[in-house]
C-alpha cells in the first residue's frame, strides 16, 4: 500500500505513513461527530419513557463532556496528522524534485523550459499540499466513517438503511464517470499557466531588447492573450468539476427525502416507532453532511492527476550514475569514436576522434555549429554520448559519478552566471573552504582586482542579481577566477576571452599560461589569435574531426583552417 501511495500521489515513503495516519485521524473524527447523535436518541428514548431523573441528568452531563473532549482529541490529532504533516511532505517534496533535477542528465533541461520546471516545483506542489492536507484524508475518513455508520444503521432497521444509504453509490458513480473529463480540463488549464508563466518571464528577461526594437505593445498583447486563454482555461475546469459535483451533491438530498417517505410509512403501519424514525433522521442529515464535502474531494482529488503526472516525469527520469572512486592515471582527455544527438535526433557529433593531452593546449575551432561546444560537454559528461568512448586518463568517464568527475575540471563558460553576492563570495564558489587569502590571490591572477578596488566596499561588494552592477568583462574575470581558486587538473575555456577588451584580453592569457602548466586544457574559440598559441588544433565541422595539428601544420596542410585565419585578417583590417 505504501509504494502504491509514493506511486499515486508522488510521495515519499514517510509522507506516504503519514497520509495513512492522516486519514485514520478524519475516520476516528468523523466517528466522533456521531456519538453525540447516540447520546441524544438515548435522551430521546428516556424523556418518552418517563423522564430523566437525577442520576440520568448526571449520566447525560457526563456524556456531554465526553462528547466534547471525544471530539477535541481526534480534531487535535486530525490537524496534526494531516496539516502539519503535509507541509513537512511539500518540503521534502520539493527538496527531492531538486535533488532529482541536479542528478538528471542536462539533455532533459532542453525538452523543459524554465517556467515548466518552476511550476512543477511551486505551483504542482502546492496544489498537492492543498489536496493532502484537505482532500485526499478528508476523503477516505468520510468513506470509511460513512462504510461503518451505515453498516450501524442497517442492524437497527436493513429498510430504513437502505432508504439513506441507496444515494452514496449514485453520487459516487457520478464523480467517479467525470475523472477522464476532469483530468482533461485540469491537463488544459496547467498547460494554460505553463505558457503563461514562460511568457511573463521571457518579457521580464527580454525587456532590454523589447524596448530597444519598440517590440513592448506586440509582445504585451500576445501577453495579454495568454492571460486571458488561462483565465478561461479556468473558467471551464471550475464549471466542468462543479457540473458533476453540483449533480451528486443533489442526489444526497434526496436520500434524507427517501428515509423521510419510507419513515413515514413504516410509522403509519406500525412497523417501526418514533423514536427509531427519528433517529434515522438525526443520521441521514450527520451522514450527507461529510459526504457533500467528501465529493468536493473526490473531484479534487482526480483533478490532482496532472500535476502528479508532472512530477513522476521527473522523478522517474534516469538519473547519470557511477562509481565515486577516480581511476585515472594522468589527465589526457581521450574522444575514441563518439557520436552523440541531442533529444531532437538531430545527429550533433558523427565520428569523433582526438586526444588532448596533459600538459597541452589543444584548441577546438571551426564553424558556429560545428559541435565545438558540445564536444566540451561531452568530455565533463554533461551529457552520455551515444556511440564511441570519452576517456580521462583511462577511466571511461561514463562510469564515473558525474560530481565526482567534475572534480577534475575548472569550467569558464562563456555565458557567466553570477549570484546576488559580494565579489569574494562569487569567486569562492570556485572551492567553499578557500581562505580570503586565497579568493584574493585568485582574483588578481584573473585581473578581477582593477575593478573590484574602485568598488565602494571592494572585494565585499554585492554585484546585483547575475552581476548587473558589472560589465560583461567584470562578469567574466570573477568566473575565470573561479577556475584559478578551483585549480583543477583539467580546464575548459569556452570563449574565456570574448568579452574581454585586448589590454585585458592579454593580461588573462598571460595569466591562464601560469595556470596550465602540467594541466590539460580545452579550449573553444573563434578568434584566431586565441588559438595561435595552442599546442594543437582540432578543426571540426560538421560533427566530424575535419583537420588536426598544430596551428604550423595546419596552415602548410590544412584546409579550413587557413581559411579561418585569413578571414580573421580580413576582418580586422575592416572600417566604417
Amino acid at each position: 500500500m505504501i509504494k502504491t501511495l509514493q506511486r499515486r500521489f508522488a510521495l515519499s515513503r514517510q509522507g506516504a505513513v503519514d497520509l495513512i495516519k492522516g486519514c485514520i485521524a478524519c475516520v476516528a473524527q468523523d466517528i466522533s461527530f456521531m456519538i453525540p447523535v447516540g447520546l441524544l436518541y438515548t435522551f430521546v428514548m428516556d424523556m418518552m419513557n418517563g423522564g430523566v431523573n437525577g442520576s440520568r441528568i448526571v449520566f447525560y452531563g457526563a456524556g456531554v463532556l465526553a462528547c466534547l473532549c471525544l471530539i477535541f482529541i481526534a480534531a487535535y490529532f486530525q490537524y496534526n496528522a494531516t496539516y502539519l504533516a503535509t507541509y513537512v511532505e511539500s518540503g521534502v517534496r520539493r527538496i527531492s524534485l531538486a535533488e532529482q533535477l541536479r542528478k538528471i542528465p542536462l539533455s532533459f533541461f532542453g525538452k523543459k523550459d524554465l517556467a515548466d520546471l518552476t511550476n512543477s516545483i511551486m505551483s504542482d506542489c502546492a496544489t498537492l499540499e492543498t489536496a493532502f492536507s484537505h482532500y485526499v484524508p478528508a476523503l477516505a475518513g468520510s468513506l470509511i466513517s460513512t462504510t461503518l455508520i451505515s453498516i450501524c444503521l442497517f442492524a437497527y432497521d436493513w429498510r430504513m438503511a437502505l432508504a439513506a444509504v441507496w444515494v452514496l453509490p449514485v453520487a459516487f458513480v457520478i464523480t467517479f464517470f467525470s475523472a477522464r473529463i476532469q483530468e482533461y480540463f485540469n491537463r488544459k488549464s496547467v498547460a494554460a499557466n505553463v505558457a503563461l508563466e514562460s511568457g511573463v518571464q521571457e518579457c521580464i528577461e527580454c525587456l532590454q531588447d523589447l524596448k530597444a526594437n519598440n517590440a513592448e505593445d506586440a509582445y504585451l498583447k500576445g501577453l495579454d492573450q495568454k492571460i486571458d486563454y488561462a483565465e478561461k482555461r479556468h473558467i471551464i475546469t471550475e464549471l466542468g468539476t462543479a457540473l458533476f459535483v453540483v449533480s451528486s451533491t443533489l442526489i444526497l438530498k434526496f436520500g434524507i427525502a427517501t428515509v423521510a417517505l419510507a419513515g413515514s410509512v413504516l410509522l403509519v403501519r406500525g412497523e417501526i416507532e418514533i423514536p427509531l424514525f427519528f433517529l434515522f433522521l438525526l443520521a441521514a442529515s450527520r451522514l450527507y453532511a461529510p459526504l457533500e464535502g467528501a465529493l468536493q474531494n473526490l473531484a479534487a482529488v482526480i483533478s490532482t492527476k496532472t500535476n502528479i503526472d508532472r512530477m513522476n516525469e521527473i522523478l522517474d527520469h534516469p538519473i547519470q550514475t557511477g562509481s565515486q572512486q577516480l581511476t585515472n592515471k594522468g589527465y589526457d582527455i581521450v574522444f575514441d569514436h563518439v557520436g552523440f544527438a541531442y533529444h531532437t535526433g538531430e545527429t550533433v557529433l558523427k565520428d569523433v576522434s582526438f586526444t588532448a593531452k596533459q600538459g597541452e593546449v589543444t584548441a577546438l575551432v571551426g564553424p558556429s555549429g560545428g559541435g565545438k561546444t558540445t564536444v566540451s560537454r561531452l568530455a565533463a559528461r554533461f551529457w552520455d554520448i551515444g556511440k564511441g568512448k570519452i576517456t580521462v586518463g583511462g577511466m571511461d568517464v561514463s562510469q564515473i559519478e558525474p560530481e565526482t568527475l567534475l572534480s577534475l575540471y575548472s569550467i569558464v563558460f562563456q555565458d557567466v552566471t553570477l549570484f546576488n553576492n559580494t565579489i569574494l563570495e562569487n569567486i569562492r564558489i570556485g572551492r567553499k573552504d578557500a581562505a580570503d587569502e586565497e579568493v584574493i590571490q585568485a582574483a588578481r591572477l584573473a585581473n578581477c582586482e582593477e575593478f573590484a578596488l574602485k568598488l565602494p566596499d571592494g572585494y565585499n561588494s554585492m554585484i546585483g542579481e547575475n552581476g548587473c552592477e558589472l560589465s560583461g568583462g567584470e562578469r567574466q574575470r570573477i568566473s575565470i577566477a573561479r577556475a584559478f581558486l578551483k585549480n583543477a587538473p583539467i580546464i575548459l575555456l569556452d570563449e574565456a576571452t570574448a568579452s574581454l577588451d585586448v589590454e585585458n584580453e592579454t593580461l588573462i592569457q598571460a595569466a591562464l599560461s601560469r595556470l596550465i602548466k602540467n594541466k590539460t586544457v580545452l579550449v573553444i574559440a573563434h578568434r584566431m589569435r586565441t588559438v595561435s598559441g595552442a599546442d594543437k588544433v582540432v578543426v571540426l565541422s560538421d560533427g566530424t574531426v575535419a583537420e588536426q595539428g598544430s596551428p604550423e601544420e595546419l596552415m602548410r596542410s590544412g584546409k579550413i583552417y587557413p581559411r579561418m585565419m585569413q578571414l580573421q585578417l580580413m576582418s580586422g583590417s575592416w572600417e566604417i
